[in-house]
């Protein structure tokens, strides 16, 4: 029981079952377990199983002594949480660390994961009144879709879009490309191309081209009527008159 004579809260609880996972301090006497630090019990795997696991025998008697959930209008913050948060939350967070975990997020420093909107998408779709609706995506839920509107996000880095088959693709092809420009043979090619486009200004002739196709392209063809005469003309007569 807790303080009080109330019985001990679902986060009481929770505290109360970790504490008494943890090892006992060895050689260490008990006026100085205070100052022992907890760096190394901290770095412990964590284990998400235990939010699936089956209820103990006292949450069911609890459980059974409370029938009706209390008023949410009414009661208190406390009971709020651990009736109306906490069994919502605490399978969120459990699916929430199982797919941090897909994603290596705990073997990488950035990941294209974002854990808030992982949330919210699993609790919107596990909504009790969404309960015979199709799944719908993140960027499909009406409020986010609104908000986004109004605060546009920035596009993700393509670093860490690509997978690590595409990303080692991309290095290989740049790593190919680097070492054929350092061959000889290579830069003396590019070396030439330079001067080519310097000495013989070629992007303004490639102007100066264009320039004279589209002043072509408004002037009307002058039209040629072939008379008898002309058709019975050799081809050195028939281009000389043309000229």
């Amino acid at each position: 029981m807790a303080a009080g004579g109330r019985p001990p809260s679902l986060w009481e609880r929770v505290c109360a079952e970790y504490e008494a996972e943890q090892p006992p301090f060895p050689d260490v006497p008990e006026s100085k377990r205070g100052s022992v630090s907890l760096g190394a019990e901290i770095l412990q795997p964590f284990c998400v199983e235990q939010f699936y696991s089956a209820p103990a025998a006292d949450t069911i008697a609890e459980a059974a002594a409370f029938p009706e959930p209390p008023d949410p209008k009414t009661c208190s913050p406390e009971d709020y949480l651990e009736y109306y948060i906490f069994p919502v939350l605490l399978p969120g967070l459990a699916e929430l660390l199982h797919q941090a975990e897909k994603e290596k997020c705990f073997e990488r420093k950035r990941t294209k994961f974002i854990a808030c909107d992982f949330l919210t998408e699993w609790l919107y779709n596990k909504n009790p009144k969404r309960k015979d609706e199709s799944f719908t995506e993140f960027f499909s839920i009406p409020f986010v879709n609104d908000w986004l509107k109004d605060h546009p996000r920035p596009p993700i880095p393509l670093s860490l879009l690509l997978s690590e088959e595409e990303a080692s693709v991309v290095i290989q092809s740049f790593w190919r490309g680097y070492r054929v420009r350092c061959d000889s043979e290579i830069q003396e090619l590019r070396q030439w191309q330079k001067q080519l486009r310097e000495e013989k200004n070629i992007i303004k002739r490639v102007k100066e081209f264009w320039t004279e196709q589209e002043a072509k392209v408004g002037k009307p063809r002058p039209v040629v009527i072939l008379s008898s005469a002309f058709c019975r003309c050799s081809t050195d007569e028939k281009v000389s008159v043309l000229q």
